[in-house]
């Protein structure tokens, strides 16, 4: 760690892992047969406001509301890079200026998996400072001024110990990197959970 770009990533543990795999070999094919330029995103734990009901975030900020316990995985040890959502759009239109040019010396000898003869690119969006789920979790009781219910559960199957995102590549072609602090992004998520859920 940190993941990056130029990493193999020919062995997933799950299938959500393989499906954004088989996604970006897909999108490489276009671009070789077509000459169809095509950029991959991989976005690393995103939150913030309109987050999908399925994440951690929505489903502890619910339960810790309702009163009932939250199940943390691996002792709340696990390590993400969570990244704010508005610093996941930045990144996309910061990427959407840049067109993916065909990398003239890449070799079949060393192939790099992030770039290719074709016109084909992809970029790590993330904060590149991954935290602790207990962190997270502690942000979200200061916010929500409720201490939660927390029932320690193991490792799921699949689940990595710690994501983390090298965006040098990001910094590097567009000039940005996610600077949203964990603290802040969920302070403003909660603010638009508690307002959005009462209207």
């Amino acid at each position: 760690m940190p993941f990056s770009i130029h990493d193999n990533v020919e062995h997933p543990l799950s299938l959500y892992a393989a499906s954004k795999k088989a996604n970006e070999l897909m999108a490489h094919t276009y671009s070789h047969l077509y000459n169809l330029p095509t950029t991959g995103l991989r976005f690393f734990t995103v939150y913030g406001l309109w987050g999908r009901p399925d994440m951690a975030l929505v489903l502890f900020t619910k339960a810790i509301l309702e009163g009932r316990p939250i199940d943390v995985f691996n002792n709340g040890q696990m390590r993400r890079d969570f990244t704010y959502v508005d610093d996941i759009v930045e990144g996309v239109l910061r990427v959407t200026d840049r067109v993916a040019q065909p990398k003239q010396d890449w070799s079949g000898e060393k192939p790099d998996p992030g770039t290719s003869k074709a016109p084909y690119r992809i970029y790590n969006i993330g904060k590149n400072n991954p935290v602790e789920l207990i962190h997270l979790i502690a942000c979200l009781e200061q916010s929500l001024g409720i201490t939660a219910k927390k029932n320690f559960l193991p490792m799921q199957e699949g689940a990595v110990p710690a994501t983390y995102a090298d965006v040098e590549d990001l910094v590097r072609d567009c000039g940005f990197k996610p600077e949203t602090p964990i603290e802040d992004g969920v302070e403003r998520f909660v603010s638009w959970y508690m307002g959005f859920n009462t209207v």
